[in-house]
């Protein structure tokens, strides 16, 4: 452990010289992952404690009696892209676990119009080709029980690919940080401590592609796009509770303080830090069935007449769990709840113990 820390000061003492930081870099990876948690508006930092938990909150893949892995698809703007990730996590001992995750964020099938019209100003459709960007994110989680009765902490690691066709592409590797605590009254808090050095990405340019394209529109593009960035650190903090009723019927309350360390549109924002609220709720019969709602992304937008409102939101989910096997579903809003942009999120998680038995 001690290793691992000092190798991540040392990558932030180094890192962040002469380099582009990002306001929103590598957005992609905050979209979230299960359904099961973004119908509760993501607010599981503190209670995550499953296969998903190498996203969530590294700590919480400590929870596992058995190997586990994890499925989702999603649909986004219309079914322009597509949202992937699968994650594999297992216990090593009674005192530590590791876990394995890929996201996948693309638009296929995008047309090329930039070479549409020939030398001599003629329109040639069979010019026209096709490509795809997509993002890749792949992440190992280690998590171990710290000393401290009801402390455990978890460390990710994490590479990023970016391509965007033929015209770029980047590496991009990182750090997180997560730790969970719960009481003797089964309060449960957790901390989330995203890119902790800053996430840094470096670009490749094909500058033979740049050249067919920096002159489509006079006078702009005409310097190759800076190669180099640093996505900021961000912190969630979460706590929960769950109840139980007669025994068949749980509800599990939690809520989520996220915080960039950037001022931004978020409903409390300064120069400094920007905080944005999330509550969830699941009710749950026999552990069986789950119903699940939440609200966040509390941001302050302003109108056209220079006024602000706040705009939110919502999100409601359904699960179902039988012998070792979880199916979740999630309708989500992309936006606010101003905007009809909801999808449709599915996801599967299987306990592997079940085909030993």
């Amino acid at each position: 452990m001690k290793k691992i820390l000092l190798l991540i000061v040392i990558l932030a003492s180094t890192s962040i010289s002469a380099q582009t930081i990002r306001k929103y870099s590598n957005e992609f990876l905050n979209i979230g992952v299960d359904a099961a948690a973004l119908g509760m508006s993501n607010a599981v930092t503190a209670q995550t404690a499953d296969v998903n938990s190498g996203y969530w909150n590294p700590a919480g893949i400590l929870q596992l009696e058995d190997k586990q892995i994890a499925l989702m698809h999603a649909n986004y703007f219309a079914n322009i892209a597509q949202y992937d990730y699968a994650a594999f996590a297992m216990p090593i001992d009674d005192r530590s676990a590791w876990g394995l995750s890929l996201i996948r964020f693309g638009v296929d099938d995008i047309l090329n119009t930039t070479q549409l019209i020939d030398s001599e100003g003629n329109i040639d459709y069979n010019r026209v080709s096709l490509f795809s960007t997509a993002d890749y994110g792949v992440t190992f989680s280690y998590a171990r029980k710290l000393p401290l009765e009801g402390f455990n902490y978890g460390v990710n690691a994490k590479v990023i690919r970016r391509i965007i066709g033929d015209f770029a592409s980047s590496w991009g590797f990182g750090f997180d940080l997560g730790l969970q605590f719960q009481n003797k009254s089964d309060w449960k808090f957790g901390l989330m401590l995203r890119d902790i050095t800053t996430t840094y990405n470096t670009w490749s340019i094909n500058e033979e592609e740049y050249e067919k394209i920096k002159n489509a529109v006079p006078g702009e593009n005409q310097e190759l796009p800076e190669t180099s960035e640093l996505t900021l650190p961000k912190a969630q903090f979460g706590l929960s509770k769950k109840f139980e009723f007669h025994y068949d019927y749980t509800l599990t309350t939690a809520a989520n303080l996220n915080m960039e360390f950037a001022q931004t549109n978020d409903i409390i924002s300064t120069s400094v830090v920007s905080i944005n609220p999330a509550v969830g709720f699941e009710f749950g019969y026999i552990d069986l069935a789950f119903l699940r709602a939440g609200v966040g992304n509390f941001q302050q937008i302003t109108q056209i007449d220079n006024t602000s409102k706040v705009s939110f939101q919502p999100n409601i989910g359904l699960g179902f769990k039988y012998k070792g096997i979880q199916v979740d579903y999630a309708l989500t809003d992309l936006g606010n709840q101003s905007a009809a942009l909801y999808s449709n999120v599915f996801s599967v998680k299987v306990d592997l113990g079940i085909f030993r038995r």
